[in-house]
């Protein structure tokens, strides 16, 4: 590795030593942002809003988490709704047949790591990029989840499966615990592994990554799989707590999760991202809409903020590129 970086100008020591600045950043605008709808809606900063605002961001985070990794890699993943609808789907089918619960989980993980790895592979090893690649599995894999469900909802989810999911841990929703725990996996495996060091040494210079003999394609298609795998454990978590799977689940995922990944600075350029960010951006992105939510505002103005929000972000990562 130390080939990779002589030959990409110290971009992965760059990216950890700023990693610290823009997380600060980020904990800022939430702190702020926290602020303001605690003086425009009484009663936000309540231990029990503040918990439904962690359950509430917790799928997103697990998306963006997914998300952020395939975009260090220089890559993007628009199908991670539809993913999540097939994985909700089949496992719903398999929940509400009688099999038992951890073969629900197991085959619903399963096509998320399926969905990923047709990505992956149709980016890394056929050449496709990346954006038209998820977008027509975008289409591809939502139309998989109507023609198998026929466009119905699978209702009656046991239970037992609800309250793994659904249930909580000392008070903490189960869902937040879970997905603290996929993110500490996510921050080990970025900083701790070289699979870490290889996503950003990709995203940051593909042919000086190559010449130091990272395998890029290898890397590529973990990064996908890692997505699709997460995005089938977030359907699992909201068909949990919701008692059913849609076909029509997950629509627009994949705005918010980029919009976590891009508030915690991850760059679409590639080679940059934090997962400490990203998780501070999906909150930001929960506290917003919950506070707005509160506050009686309509659905689409929320919408509005997130694309607005996903802009400034964009512009904030192009000024402090061109500083770099």
């Amino acid at each position: 590795m130390s080939d990779i970086a002589s030959n990409s100008p110290a971009r992965p020591s760059r990216l950890f030593s700023s990693f610290s600045v823009r997380d600060a950043g980020t904990l800022i605008g939430l702190v702020l942002i926290l602020a303001v709808f605690a003086v425009l809606v009484p009663g936000f900063l309540s231990e029990r809003n503040l918990i439904n605002i962690l359950q509430q961001s917790s799928i997103n985070a697990c998306l963006a988490l997914g998300m952020t990794l395939v975009i260090i890699s220089g890559g993007i993943d628009l199908s991670v709704g539809p993913t999540a609808a097939i994985a909700a789907v089949i496992s719903a089918t398999l929940l509400v047949s009688g099999y038992p619960v951890p073969l629900a989980i197991v085959s619903g993980l399963g096509i998320g790591v399926l969905c990923g790895l047709v990505n992956g592979v149709l980016v890394a090893h056929v050449g496709l990029q990346p954006f038209i690649v998820t977008l027509g599995t975008l289409s591809t894999y939502r139309a998989i989840a109507l023609i198998y469900t026929g466009g119905n909802p699978v209702l009656g989810i046991p239970p037992e499966f609800r309250a793994l999911f659904n249930g909580s841990l000392a008070g903490i929703p189960s869902s937040v615990v879970i997905v603290a725990a996929v993110a500490a996996v996510a921050w080990i495996l970025l900083k701790k592994t070289p699979i870490g060091e290889y996503l950003l040494a990709v995203g940051g210079n593909e042919e000086a990554a190559y010449v130091s003999g990272v395998p890029i394609a290898l890397t590529k298609v973990t990064a996908y799989v890692i997505s699709g795998t997460l995005a089938a454990l977030a359907s699992l978590i909201l068909i949990g707590r919701l008692g059913a799977a849609e076909p029509i689940l997950g629509n627009l995922w994949e705005l918010d999760a980029i919009a976590a990944a891009a508030i915690g600075g991850a760059s679409l350029m590639g080679g940059k991202g934090s997962v400490i960010g990203t998780i501070l951006g999906a909150i930001i992105l929960g506290a917003m809409r919950n506070g707005l939510t509160l506050m009686n505002v309509q659905a689409f103005y929320q919408l509005l903020a997130t694309g607005l929000i996903i802009l400034f972000a964009m512009m904030i990562d192009r000024v402090t590129r061109g500083r770099e």
